[in-house]
């Protein structure tokens, strides 16, 4: 059973689940791990998931909304600006560091999707993140810079900047902010991202499927695994899909780390989004999971 709790960043309050761990033993310190949420997810979904699973096998887990999105404070809504996301995390980190039945030197981070990315570039240089763990980790920074498919035009990039610049013109002289959906509102075009996100598969009503359009100036410099070397020696375990459409990602940061504590772990038929909620494809993400941070973390 979860609590909500509280904490700020950047001072914007941040609303968040606190998953204490099973068969806690009184007076002693739990190693804690901060789960954060894909890009246009909300804690209550996939986050939450793992955080729950985490702490049926004795680590403490905190699940938390982005700032501008969920239940956490800041205004205008929906925007994603990888800089706060980064920031949400380290001071996710901080927060498990005041409660008292945390060990804050047995502390981890769990990054999903979007997060997969936000995570390791919080961890360059938080090294109060003793390991770091992804599942479907996705660079948002590269995909709008290059496409999903890795082959968006220059063209088409200047396009895009275009019009996120204009919406910051808009808005400063009086307009309300523009939006854009993230994933198409029917099957055929939104693929497994409908499936889950607009089915009551994971449908959540404050997962509202919008992203404020000035986001996009915001991430297209955002390089997630740029300086994934400086994670060492802390170890790094990324989880991904044989059949999913962002397992380059993960391929690509385990390229970048150094160090001999990091592994890709495939596992087979899972897709990006099957990992999220599929129990054929969790169940072994999680023995994987649970079984790196007991090593990392010395439980």
């Amino acid at each position: 059973m979860s609590t909500t709790v509280y904490f700020t960043s950047n001072n914007i309050r941040i609303a968040a689940l606190f998953f204490p761990p099973k068969n806690h033993v009184g007076g002693s310190r739990s190693p804690g791990i901060v789960v954060s949420h894909p890009g246009g997810g909300v804690k209550e979904q996939t986050a939450s998931i793992y955080a729950q699973r985490l702490a049926d096998q004795g680590f403490a887990a905190l699940a938390f909304d982005a700032a501008y999105q969920g239940e956490s404070e800041g205004t205008p809504r929906g925007l994603e600006d990888p800089a706060q996301r980064v920031e949400d995390i380290k001071c996710a980190v901080s927060y498990l560091t005041t409660r008292s039945e945390i060990d804050p030197e047995r502390i981890a981070a769990l990054g999903i999707c979007a997060s997969g990315g936000y995570v390791p570039y919080a961890a360059q240089t938080d090294v109060r993140i003793k390991a770091v763990g992804t599942v479907s980790a996705f660079d948002s920074g590269d995909a709008v810079r290059n496409g999903l498919d890795g082959k968006q035009t220059p063209e088409a990039l200047q396009q895009m900047l275009a019009y996120s610049t204009a919406m910051r013109t808009a808005e400063a002289n009086g307009a309300e902010p523009a939006y854009t959906e993230i994933i198409p509102p029917n099957r055929e075009q939104g693929g497994e991202g409908y499936d889950y996100y607009l089915t009551p598969r994971g449908q959540h009503p404050r997962s509202t499927n919008k992203q404020l359009v000035r986001s996009l100036d915001r991430l297209v410099q955002f390089d997630a695994f740029r300086f994934m070397e400086m994670v060492a020696p802390r170890p790094v375990l990324m989880v991904a899909g044989t059949e999913a459409f962002s397992k380059h990602y993960s391929e690509r940061a385990i390229e970048l780390a150094k160090g001999t504590n990091n592994e890709l772990f495939l596992i087979e038929g899972a897709t990006h989004m099957s990992l999220y909620d599929q129990e054929e494809h969790v169940g072994p993400a999680v023995k994987k999971l649970v079984e790196f941070y007991n090593t990392a973390l010395k439980v």
